[in-house]
């Protein structure tokens, strides 16, 4: 079969593939990120690119995403256009997946607490050798001191452990470092090192997001970061979310790519942070991931597919401890992986580390979680109780399902404010606009609502006249950017569709929180702390968000932002085998309501489609 050569621009990178790949394959072969919601089914056009040089025609019935001048211009998508030529590619602001705000975490160098036995620790040991009075077998003079260390009977040695044991303890006097792992109830050796090299023992917490994947060096011995890195998760070039990319695992593309996607994005982090730390991949003996359960099941390669289908059943909620070699993960061959384990289909190990993270199931006082995302996973509770539920919220606020949104990144809108007839806004990177990210449209629809632009039922004033309002398409929208500020040369606009669908959104997570509430009887006054986490949540407006009906109309102090929980309790597990207990403990017990069949929750859903509230006695501070 013949060969073409692909280039993409402004990347300036270049690739070879078969003949009748896709361009949205080709970028896949050649870590180059082309936006993309829907997976590669042709249906949101966000995957737009130019053809500059080469043939390549628009597959006919994406056409229609295009004007007659675009596709004068080459403009095709590039997950419906195959290669029979050699090309070259523009991939135009729009459709680019990159600088991505990424949410780390805690800061390299910063001290962690901790004051139980990590998950996998090194033992250096300096035996006494045998005599005639204490001739006991090579492995039982191990085991009796690791019973002292450890506190257990039970130490389980492994074969390849064993086969070269005899020659290494005499060779070396009996001194030996042993890496010891805890597998649920009993310890488990993992390596036996000739002399002391206890010193050196690292670890790598992974919040594996569906946006992003971020990965945390911390040395296991001082208990400190010492290195963090983040990136785009590969698995984005398959679809947006997660039901998109279960769609593509689940039909034509199959579990392989998406598996293979996400551990590649691991082993470049890991390999990155132990250059910069100058240390060797070997010497990473432990990870732990937390991750939705969609996205844990792929990292472990498990069939997600029951997971979107009624009765929405996952593969498993606990995982088990495996080698991380066993799916392909670059550290010591025998360095162990731990999963976080999940409660349901869409309340996963990552809700279950920001609880950890957040102590919520350590306090007398009722508090409450949520990560607001494509879901909004919400859990409530204290150390007697809890519950959790999680609310589709579409793609709305992390840039889908809005004519101008995109992921907050360099050159997305991200704060906006209207006075009488002037408009303000900044850019993520002051650059010039692309587009308008979550944290934009909700700021957007605020200053739109209290300007009277738009109803408390998103609608546009038929009758104002504003030099922003335009129609289109018999559909109003307010101008943001002119097109001679933006980057694209194109308006940024906002349209009454976009604003029905984010109402729809900030109603599904509010309704969620409602339910939630209701189903336990309690108001949100007996509500002592609200914890917001995730990347989204992290760049939230307080007021402007409760205004809008996002959040809950609560004094702004009971609010608080707590970044990335996920990546936090991914790190307290790595360093404390009772925080893993812990959140094992956590997740067994934390009860979980399915809104779908909660019919409490679709008439507090429809409730909750109006600015903020039909129901004004929920946010008394609330005034437009």
């Amino acid at each position: 079969m013949s060969k073409y050569s692909v280039k993409f621009l402004p990347n300036d990178i270049s690739v070879d593939v078969e003949e009748g790949t896709t361009i949205a394959e080709a970028s896949h072969q050649a870590d180059v990120f082309i936006s993309n919601l829907c997976g590669g089914e042709g249906v949101c056009g966000k995957c737009r690119i130019q053809i500059s040089r080469g043939r390549a025609e628009a597959e006919e019935h994406a056409k229609g995403l295009f004007s007659q001048d675009e596709i004068m211009k080459g403009y095709v998508l590039a997950c419906q256009t195959e290669v029979h030529d050699n090309l070259e590619v523009i991939i135009p602001p729009e459709s680019r997946v990159d600088e991505s705000q990424i949410l780390t975490g805690a800061a390299e160098g910063e001290p962690l607490l901790a004051n139980d036995n990590p998950i996998v620790r090194k033992i250096y040991l300096e035996l006494p050798p045998p005599t005639p009075e204490d001739n006991a077998p090579d492995v039982e003079r191990i085991s009796r001191v690791l019973t002292k260390e450890t506190g257990s009977r039970f130490v389980d040695f492994p074969l390849d452990c064993l086969q070269h044991l005899s020659d290494r303890l005499r060779e070396n006097e009996w001194k030996i470092t042993v890496t010891l792992s805890r597998d649920r109830n009993n310890y488990r050796i993992l390596q036996i090192d000739p002399l002391n090299t206890a010193g050196s023992n690292y670890g790598v917490a992974v919040d594996v997001g569906t946006t992003t994947v971020v990965t945390q060096l911390v040395d296991i011995n001082s208990r400190k970061v010492i290195g963090v890195k983040g990136t785009h998760n590969n698995q984005a070039s398959y679809g947006e979310d997660v039901i998109s990319r279960m769609i593509f695992a689940c039909g034509k593309g199959g579990m392989d790519p998406m598996q293979k996607a996400v551990v590649k994005n691991i082993n470049q982090l890991i390999g990155k942070l132990a250059k910069d730390n100058n240390i060797s991949v070997e010497e990473i003996n432990s990870i732990v991931a937390a991750g939705n359960t969609t996205m844990s099941h792929f990292l472990l390669g498990l069939t997600p597919c029951s997971i979107r289908l009624d009765p929405y059943v996952p593969t498993a909620r606990n995982f088990p401890q495996i080698r991380a070699e066993q799916i392909g993960i670059h550290i010591n061959p025998r360095g162990r992986l731990e999963t976080l384990p999940g409660v349901a289909s869409y309340v996963g190990g990552d809700i279950i580390a920001g609880v950890l993270a957040s102590g919520i199931a350590e306090h007398e006082e009722v508090r409450g979680l949520i990560d607001i995302g494509t879901n909004g996973e919400i859990a409530i509770g204290n150390r007697d109780w809890l519950v959790c539920c999680s609310a589709s919220a579409g793609p709305a606020f992390e840039g889908g399902g809005t004519r101008c949104g995109m992921r907050a990144r360099t050159g997305a809108i991200e704060k906006i404010e209207i006075s009488g007839s002037g408009l303000k806004y900044e850019t993520i990177g002051n650059a010039k606009p692309i587009g308008i990210c979550g944290s934009g449209l909700i700021a957007c629809i605020y200053e739109l609502v209290k300007n009277e632009v738009i109803g408390p039922d998103g609608k546009f004033h038929r009758t104002r006249k504003d030099d922003r309002v335009a129609i289109e398409d018999n559909i109003p929208q307010y101008i943001i950017a002119h097109a001679n500020e933006t980057e694209t040369g194109a308006d940024v606009v906002i349209t009454e569709t976009d604003i029905d669908n984010l109402i729809k959104s900030k109603g599904a997570v509010f309704a969620a929180i409602k339910s939630l509430l209701d189903y336990i009887d309690l108001g949100f006054d007996q509500i002592e702390t609200f914890y917001v986490a995730g990347g989204f949540g992290n760049f939230l407006d307080v007021p402007k968000s409760i205004a809008i009906g996002l959040l809950p109309d609560l004094p702004h102090e009971k609010i608080q932002f707590i970044g990335n929980s996920s990546l936090t309790g991914a790190r307290m597990c790595l360093l404390s085998e009772k925080a893993f207990e812990n959140c094992t403990n956590i997740a067994s017990s934390m009860t979980n309501i399915e809104l779908s069949t909660y019919q409490p929750f679709t008439d507090d859903y429809i409730a909750a489609l109006f600015l903020p509230h039909t129901d004004r006695k929920l946010f008394p501070s609330v005034e437009y």
